[in-house]
């Protein structure tokens, strides 16, 4: 089979950096010092963390000098994310004040190391005479400055070190100077060698916390209860809980041994919270609770934060590792969902119809049976598991989407087989998300103006590749993959291939004509992970079979590079997204004469918890005061890819009182959302194609990023200020600055778009060469 090489056209490699530096997503951690002498209060702390914020579960530094490998394994063993860093017990000898040989005064210095931790933007400490009592988002929620709550008995002018929540200015070498020239000077008191030292050289410059989140053992003295309100109590002092306590704090330290629990007690009382439960948590805590007791709800529930993070194979393990009653229906639709994820689709069917002997759980199951039908080609099957999951809930979305789908009319074939093209892609139903409905014909117009069945034979990338559709391909004279970000593991998971296209390695080596892998893009999210060795392995074949891989960015080239062998590197190549060159594409296109006054703004809400992190409701105030500010400059619209995409209007009109008028994209045609694209002054967007369309249609965009892709395409055409992150420290300052840079001549910020378009389509053309080389026409 011929293979392409790229040509000397394509645009040399942009930089690529983590997605979290790409993104902005901050980087929140706890951090402690911890020693053998503390390490009992210190499990309590975790586990008191754990069932008083069963929802939060971020990386935990422990800093330690002496820790003992058993002591490690029994931390690791109650929090999932544990990072262990030793500290630089030397450094602290040339400090002035204080016997260095006393225990606590080295244990006081080391608590300094936190400010030489570089990997995280939020860092917050924890003493391990601490125990967590209610919910700490306001603290994750912080985003200014260094906080910490004002000393009880020395007033506003000084901090209690114990907790303190340090921002990224803080983790510096610079403050870090300041904190050794003063611990070297000696200047600073003499009350707490750590918190000396900081009073000393923040000379009351820090944020003030309410005295909840570090409420003092000492207020508490002569027996009185603990309030209601507190975060977190403090047991300060020299005598603690573990050691056995001091008189007249009984009542306090009933608190904290509410949470000295064996391990079987303390993940039981975990998996009982009726709140939601952090994946990883749930995961860490529930299966050895599996293990140990063999409970199938529990290990549902395992299985289901399996499945939500893509770890279809362990949702598989963990249910089938306990036996499930007859009469549990959730369990087995559950295991059915995860069998079918990885292919094993005739036990998952047998698992669903368990399952549809539930009432509650009946129309799930046969939704998920439609699919599967639906998935094998078998459409009539489909539609009657969808119907009969309409009749149990005629509510049911996905049942009534799958009835549609199945029950829809296939396109006639117009051509020839040996005049036409196949093309994989995901084709998107009616209401889908507005990118990938226009995307499928955007690729078609870069091979030709004629997107109809005369020339293509279309291959739902989210059904089986059988023999029968092989037979088809093979009588095609080509194949094309793409575009979009095929390259996901969760949108209609499959074992076959650990992407989107559910193809087994076996068929697709069969496939004999020319195959172009056209504009994919690689699109985890920041902290979302593929099957590695399934996903690495199709993933080569593909490329060994590809007589032209091209991938839509160069942060997809770089990342898919990495998981290939070196020999296979230079077959990946640039080919941009083809939406994004859509005037050179679109036969007689015309740019508008004239444009509304109007700002689009577009957010996204699939996988929010990826994509905001803690900061949804900051995005959210942010979001609300750009509009109010933007609304002065034109009329600020919501433009909709998907249903879900509507809720910012409905959240921004709920928690501040704006009204912002909805264009539901996801019910146009191609040529309105081209045009509504192409009319309007500018798009702020974070879907990525809420950016890729509008630059296409000669449009000036600002991206909103919650996703490395968008950075990756701004990267590409060398406008990387035409992105602000959804975490931006000012985030509606920068919207608002930089839309009225781009409003303010308006004629020149449209001829950049143009011209910036216009390398993007020297790359397309290039590579259209090559194809017409490899595929004819």
């Amino acid at each position: 089979m011929t293979t392409i090489s790229p040509t000397s056209a394509a645009t040399p490699l942009a930089p690529v950096t983590d997605a979290s530096a790409l993104t902005g997503k901050r980087r929140i951690a706890f951090a402690s010092f911890v020693d053998e002498n503390y390490l009992p209060g210190f499990l309590v702390l975790l586990r008191s963390l754990a069932l008083s914020n069963p929802e939060v579960c971020e990386d935990f530094v422990v800093l330690y000098d002496d820790l003992r490998p058993g002591s490690i394994a029994r931390i690791r063993a109650l929090h999932p994310r544990i990072v262990l860093k030793r500290v630089d017990a030397d450094r602290y000898d040339s400090y002035k004040k204080g016997d260095q040989d006393n225990y606590l005064v080295r244990k006081a210095y080391f608590i300094l190391d936190v400010f030489r931790i570089r990997e995280y933007d939020t860092v917050i400490t924890l003493d391990t005479d601490m125990v967590v009592l209610d919910d700490l988002s306001e603290l994750l929620q912080l985003r200014e400055g260094l906080a910490a709550v004002p000393q009880f008995f020395y007033g506003q002018h000084k901090l209690n070190s114990g907790l303190l929540v340090i921002q990224r200015e803080y983790l510096s070498d610079a403050f870090c100077a300041k904190l050794d020239k003063c611990g070297r000077s000696g200047d600073y008191e003499l009350d707490k060698h750590d918190q000396g030292i900081l009073n000393s050289v923040l000379d009351g410059d820090f944020v003030r916390l309410d005295a909840r989140y570090n409420f003092v053992k000492r207020r508490l003295s002569g027996d009185l209860p603990v309030p209601d309100d507190t975060a977190i109590l403090h047991f300060t002092g020299r005598h603690k809980p573990w050691q056995g306590g001091e008189a007249g704090y009984s009542l306090a330290e009933e608190r904290w041994r509410e949470f000295e629990l064996t391990d079987a007690e303390f993940h039981a009382a975990y998996l009982e919270k009726q709140a939601a439960l952090h994946h990883d948590l749930l995961v860490h805590y529930g299966t050895p609770h599996v293990a140990r007791t063999q409970d199938a709800e529990v290990a549902r529930k395992v299985a289901a934060a399996h499945i939500a993070s893509g770890d279809y194979q362990n949702a598989v393990d963990i249910l089938s590792s306990v036996h499930i009653p007859l009469d549990e229906a959730w369990p087995h639709e559950v295991l059915g969902h995860a069998l079918m994820s990885v292919s094993r689709y005739e036990e998952a069917k047998a698992q669903l119809l368990l399952a549809t002997a539930a009432p509650n759980r009946a129309a799930t199951a046969y939704a998920r049976l439609a699919q599967i039908s639906w998935v094998h080609g078998d459409n009539a099957q489909a539609l009657k598991h969808a119907t009969a999951g309409i009749s149990v809930d005629p509510t049911h979305r996905p049942s009534r989407l799958w009835a549609q789908r199945a029950a829809a009319l296939p396109a006639q074939e117009q051509g020839a087989p040996e005049d036409q093209l196949a093309h994989v892609a995901f084709y998107m139903d009616r209401q889908g998300n507005a990118g990938d409905k226009l995307l499928p014909e955007s690729v078609r117009l870069a091979f030709g103006k004629d997107t109809t069945s005369r020339r293509w034979h279309s291959v739902h990338a989210h059904r089986l590749f059988d023999q029968a559709a092989l037979e088809r391909v093979n009588a095609r004279r080509g194949l094309v993959i793409g575009g979009g970000g095929l390259f996901i593991p969760d949108t209609m998971p499959n074992g076959n291939s650990a992407w989107q296209w559910n193809v087994p390695d076996e068929l697709l080596g069969r496939i004999d004509v020319p195959v172009a892998v056209f504009a994919v893009g690689f699109n985890a999210f920041d902290g979302q992970s593929y099957r590695a060795g399934r996903f690495r392995s199709s993933l080569r074949g593909l490329v060994e079979r590809a007589s032209f891989f091209g991938l839509r960015n160069h942060g997809s080239i770089e990342k898919v590079r990495a998981m290939l062998p070196a020999h296979l590197h230079d077959k990946v190549r640039f080919q941009p997204c083809p939406t994004t060159v859509t005037r050179q594409l679109v036969e007689g296109w015309q740019d508008p004469a004239s444009r509304e006054d109007t700002i689009l703004i577009n957010a996204a809400y699939d996988r929010a918890g990826l994509r905001f992190g803690h900061d949804y409701d900051y995005f959210l105030a942010q979001m609300a005061q750009a509009v109010r500010e933007l609304g002065e400059l034109a009329e600020v619209r919501c433009a909709a890819h998907s249903l879900d995409d509507e809720r910012i209007a409905f959240d921004l009109r709920r928690e501040h009182g704006i009204s912002m008028p909805v264009i539901p994209m996801y019910d146009f045609e191609n040529d309105e959302i081209r045009d509504l694209y192409a009319r309007t002054k500018l798009v702020i967007g974070m879907r990525g194609h809420a950016g890729m369309i509008p630059f296409g249609c000669g449009t000036p965009i600002i991206s909103l990023i919650s996703h490395p892709k968008m950075a990756y395409f701004l990267r590409d055409i060398e406008r990387p200020e035409w992105g602000v992150s959804v975490h931006d420290r000012h985030l509606a300052a920068r919207l608002v600055e930089r839309s009225k840079d781009l409003l303010a001549d308006h004629a020149k910020t449209v001829a950049d778009v143009h011209g910036r378009q216009q390398e993007l389509w020297k790359v397309t053309e290039a590579n259209a060469a090559d194809l017409r080389i490899l595929l004819g026409g």
